[in-house]
């Protein structure tokens, strides 16, 4: 074999052997575009998962009905999760914090342990919860209390508003706040009222005090307990 044979035979095998380790350093580069695009994607997800519109569209069928009361704007009239006309949306909580700007989504308030999450998923795969079917053709939950909402992480009812990052206020910080009010419902007449008696979320916050006072003072777009009653009883019954 002559020498430039020899040289053209040596340059082919060069080829031969160079071409694999070419392949094999694209690798880490298609590896780490994927990584990225993962831990982008992942965390675009988890920001939509702390928003109401992925409860709504994800987890749980019946949030169709709650997702308007978190966006209704307030000081105008609005609609609550039973498909009731609401005079000012300022009465339901999830639509006041949401408009108070402080970036109050579902999560916010509802924070449930690992242990609820998966119950729910479960319960939500199953079909095995309670609903209510509404004359205005919703289909909601059960309504839950304070104690429902915090037993699973063993808080006390009050420090579902009450805690540091919310309302950092006592029961006393509340008395002083509606001293002005002719009944002033944070005083602790008759023992203590829990705070969703009459704040609600997703529905006319209640007067509770009118439950026995005529003379009770009850703010704008807030009903009073006969007419908490009257609606609960409706939904209730399907009508």
């Amino acid at each position: 074999m002559s020498e430039e044979e020899k040289s053209v035979a040596e340059d082919v095998v060069v080829e031969e052997t160079a071409a694999p380790q070419k392949k094999r350093k694209k690798w880490p580069v298609v590896v780490g575009v994927v990584v990225a695009v993962l831990v982008v994607a992942g965390a675009g997800f988890f920001v939509w998962h702390e928003q109401p519109s992925f409860c709504n569209a994800i987890c749980h069928t019946p949030m169709d009905a709650y997702l308007p009361t978190y966006e209704a704007e307030v000081d105008q009239a609005g609609i609550d999760k039973w498909g009731n006309e609401v005079t000012n949306s300022r009465a339901m909580m999830a639509a006041l914090h949401r408009a108070e700007g402080d970036n109050t989504t579902c999560l916010g308030c509802h924070v449930p342990t690992l242990g609820e999450q998966i119950q729910e998923g479960m319960n939500w795969v199953t079909g095995n919860y309670e609903v209510y079917h509404t004359q205005a053709g919703l289909t909601v939950p059960t309504e839950k209390t304070l104690e429902d909402l915090v037993a699973a992480r063993g808080l006390e009812p009050d420090q579902f508003c009450l805690n540091e990052s919310c309302h950092n206020m006592t029961r006393d910080d509340l008395i002083q706040a509606t001293s002005d009010m002719k009944r002033n419902p944070h005083v602790a007449q008759h023992g203590e009222v829990a705070c969703g008696e009459c704040h609600k979320a997703h529905r006319a916050s209640v007067m509770y005090c009118s439950n026995c006072h005529n003379d009770a003072e009850v703010p704008d777009g807030w009903i009073t307990g006969a007419e908490s009653k009257k609606l609960v009883k409706a939904v209730e019954a399907g009508e």
